[in-house]
């Protein structure tokens, strides 16, 4: 009788401490693994909406954006245990077993809410204001690339352009421009300021205190900056205005005109591959070409019937598959960029970041 009693006080221990421990660890263990892999699954769903977006401009499709508002992670975890005794008689053996019960389901819960109205209007449709986009230049990012996505003119050098006609491609002193400034700001010779004048903020470009001792590639390329957009040699400070028009003013002053978000999106798919039948049939445009020393797209998007497992972002539309190819850091840093100042529109709008709700046990 005594092993019995053994017996069955181990039973019992083992069933409750299997479901104590059950209970105790599933929480932290499903915060640890969805707070990465919900930050992953939002960050991919980004990419394939900004993809999907993009080669949809490129037909003529009429875009939408919702926003994952909340997430709700509804886990459930059930277990269960005791003993079951027997107290044989006779030739029956007296003996014990433990029973165990185990559940567990995941029924996550996502709510998305569509971007209409005045928040659409003024995050995707209306042009960035430069105090949006040149802060960036700041932050490390190459000002080439964000002045050849964010930006449609400087002075009265044209970006390219998906419905330009014979003027699409952009004016080659455009892309000059760029290298010139790019070539600037990793010599440290080119700098952003900010002043706020009633409630207004103002930006000027200062390219290079003392031309007399800078190498003669900064004073090149400083000449270049000048000539290409008709800046006086007396001054190294230039104030960046923004203008509806292309042509700039005259004097010390430089004229942008930035694009929309669907003005970025609708120029990055202006450069994509496309079926050559829905060129000739009349569904799209023909491809963007850049000139001016620049023919390689701002992001590759390729175009297939399949894409690879490895692609760092893919999409079918009106069956055909587009991608991003993982191996191509360029494409994917240019991606990135886009999405960082898609962002940067969207934080005016009324809304806050999605909630992540994951229950404890």
């Amino acid at each position: 009788m005594t092993s019995f009693a053994w017996v069955s006080r181990a039973t019992l221990v083992c069933a409750c401490s299997i479901f104590v421990t059950g209970c105790s660890t599933v929480g932290p263990s499903r915060l640890r693994a969805d707070q990465v892999n919900y930050e992953r699954a939002l960050g991919d769903a980004k990419k394939r909406e900004m993809l999907a977006t993009v080669v949809g401009l490129r037909f003529g499709d009429a875009p939408s954006f919702v926003t994952v508002s909340q997430i709700i992670a509804a886990y459930n975890f059930d277990a269960s245990g005791g003993p079951i005794l027997n107290l044989g008689s006779g030739s029956i053996p007296n003996y014990a077993e433990g029973t165990a019960t185990f559940s567990y389901a995941n029924h996550p819960t996502f709510t998305f809410t569509p971007v209409t109205g005045e928040a659409y209007a003024t995050a995707y449709i209306r042009p960035l204001p430069t105090s949006l986009i040149l802060p960036l230049a700041d932050s490390g990012m190459p000002i080439d690339l964000l002045l050849r996505v964010a930006v449609q003119s400087i002075g009265d050098l044209q970006n390219a352009a998906p419905l330009g006609g014979a003027n699409s491609d952009g004016s080659p002193g455009f892309f000059e421009l760029l290298r010139a400034l790019r070539r600037l700001q990793l010599a440290g010779e080119l700098t952003l300021e900010y002043k706020d004048v009633d409630k207004v903020q103002h930006i000027s470009l200062t390219l290079g205190a003392n031309t007399t001792t800078e190498p003669a590639q900064n004073r090149q390329d400083i000449d270049t900056v000048r000539r290409l957009l008709h800046l006086p040699e007396t001054a190294a400070t230039y104030e960046i205005v923004n203008a509806s028009g292309a042509s700039a003013p005259r004097g010390a002053t430089i004229t942008m005109v930035t694009r929309s978000v669907l003005g970025i999106l609708s120029n990055l798919g202006a450069q994509i591959e496309v079926p050559d039948d829905a060129i000739a049939g009349g569904e799209t445009k023909p491809t963007v070409h850049l000139v001016g020393g620049e023919t390689r797209p701002t992001v590759v998007v390729h175009e297939g019937s399949g894409a690879p497992s490895g692609a760092y972002v893919a999409i079918e539309y009106d069956a055909n598959w587009y991608w991003i190819d993982r191996a191509d850091f360029d494409s994917k840093y240019a991606f990135t960029v886009v999405q960082n100042i898609i962002a940067l529109a969207e934080a005016t709008q009324d809304t806050k970041a999605p909630i992540v709700t994951i229950p404890a046990n």
